[in-house]
């Protein structure tokens, strides 16, 4: 009854909302209208392009459920071919989402999907063939670590690991479905442990939501290592140069540690908030972020905001002269060193990456970008990140409640994220998304551990007690055990 009533609250909202569509873009139903449109056509563009499954999963799987039942109203019409989704509510408040190879699903609304294309032919060069050497520096996995039984490394209690795995996969309450989609675990540098849901796999690319602010904070140590922007920089935004304009005082620090100041309403279940409307309906999520203005002192108060990684998505877009570049840049100095041959970050209409969100990777590559950060920015010998950049990002923020945020990444699992009380290893700390995503990078126990699923509010899915018993079932390990490169 109370799905049946919501659905009867969203079809009278929507009914208005096409009236008022004939009236004025600005009217707050009919955004609400192309945030509907723009969520069914930007996830099922990636479900079917990046993600590589069909319609029909998709649709059932991901664009019904609890929270979602106004979405009945809107429908989809995918040109395979084109590799493009347009989603509309009775043919008004249409939005459409365009695939690109290497940089998923962009939603458009004024450009066509053949401009937009054609902005980025012959972008990416040839793609390396994929490596049969062991992960991470491959893609093979030993067969002891899949499977119904997994044959878990020496020293872990082997029982508890087990029991926890299946747990994590489990529906205990069919009514709160966990959703569970895919699990990995890394422990001493290796892959010792992987589960996938039917229909999903080893090398499918899933969302990370807000996950995607680690991708952020490493794309941005990545430029700090190349000279190009500094801690302590100032007048970051062509928005904010103005000589009274106190926004200019706003440091990439601040950005970085979500001090910024700048009023940002976060709040993804209210249909009109900042967030929402930046992600699913603006045509520049950068822009958008940083025309906010001061509500705080830059550096004095902290407020978790994906406005922010908007702006730091927009700050290392200004560094780059050639377009080109810039949307190259996560690819040939990321992903590909990484090995991430899965990965994507998707671009708004703009041209700037929607960092705080749509970074797409398989639950292999995922753990690939933790481990990078376990083994404190080095990899096979190279340093990727500057000296000393893991240490600065898991410094607490002290303006964070209780220190639990660090820079773009999440130091404690607290009861105001309703994530129940921390069983985990106080040095664990952890790329959090939408949704139940999780990579837990723990250096005591040399480990990573990826969940993603499509865990919707009020699921019975809690990060901390469902990933504690599996850490937990690992040793803890001296450092001077660990190794610098996976």
């Amino acid at each position: 009854m109370a799905l049946l009533r919501s659905v009867k609250f969203w079809l009278g909202l929507v009914v208005v909302a096409l009236a008022l569509a004939a009236v004025s873009y600005g009217q707050p139903l009919y955004r609400i209208a192309l945030l509907g449109s723009g969520y069914m056509a930007q996830q099922l563009c990636a479900g079917m392009f990046v993600s590589g499954r069909s319609f029909d999963h998709v649709m059932s799987e991901d664009l019904t459920g609890p929270g979602l039942g106004a979405l009945s109203l809107f429908k989809p019409r995918v040109d395979e071919t084109a590799k493009t989704v347009r989603a509309s509510a009775y043919g008004i408040a249409g939005q459409t989402a365009v695939y690109r190879d290497g940089l998923g699903c962009t939603l458009i609304r004024h450009e066509s999907a053949e401009a937009l294309r054609a902005q980025t032919a012959n972008l990416f060069a040839t793609t390396p063939p994929k490596s049969d050497a062991a992960w991470p520096a491959g893609t093979r996995v030993a067969a002891s670590a899949q499977g119904a039984t997994i044959d878990w490394p020496e020293g872990v209690d082997g029982a508890s690991a087990s029991e926890a795995l299946d747990a994590i996969f489990a529906e205990p309450n069919p009514e709160k479905p966990r959703n569970t989609r895919a699990l990995v675990v890394v422990h001493n540098g290796h892959l010792v442990a992987e589960r996938y849901a039917p229909g999903f796999d080893a090398q499918m690319p899933l969302v990370g939501w807000s996950m995607s602010k680690t991708g952020t904070n490493a794309l941005i140590g990545l430029r700090v290592k190349d000279g190009r922007l500094a801690l302590d920089e100032l007048r970051l935004m062509p928005e904010w140069l103005g000589r009274d304009d106190m926004r200019g005082a706003i440091t990439l620090n601040a950005l970085l540690r979500m001090t910024s100041g700048l009023a940002f309403y976060e709040d993804p279940d209210d249909k009109l908030s900042d967030v929402s409307q930046m992600v699913f309906v603006q045509e520049n999520t950068a822009a958008f972020a940083a025309s906010k203005p001061l509500v705080f002192a830059p550096g004095t108060h902290w407020a978790y905001s994906t406005g922010t990684a908007a702006i730091l998505s927009g700050v290392l877009r200004e560094t780059f002269d050639n377009e080109g570049a810039y949307l190259r840049y996560p690819r040939e100095s990321l992903f590909e060193p990484l090995g991430m041959r899965t990965a994507q970050l998707a671009p708004d209409a703009s041209g700037t990456f929607v960092g705080g969100a749509f970074l797409y990777a398989s639950a292999r590559d995922w753990a690939r970008l933790g481990l990078l950060y376990l083994r404190d920015g080095v990899w096979d010998g190279m340093r990727i990140f500057p000296e000393g950049w893991v240490a600065y990002t898991t410094t607490p923020t002290a303006q964070s409640p209780k220190d639990e945020y660090g820079a773009q990444v999440w130091l404690k699992l607290t009861k105001s994220k309703n994530l129940g009380e921390p069983p985990m290893p106080h040095d664990a700390y952890y790329m959090l998304g939408h949704n139940g995503q999780v990579v837990a990078v723990v250096p005591s126990k040399d480990l990573v551990v990826v969940r993603l699923g499509h865990t919707l509010g009020g699921a019975d899915w809690d990060t901390a007690r469902d990933l504690g018993p599996l850490v937990n079932a690992f040793p803890d390990v001296s450092a001077t055990a660990q190794t610098q490169a996976p």
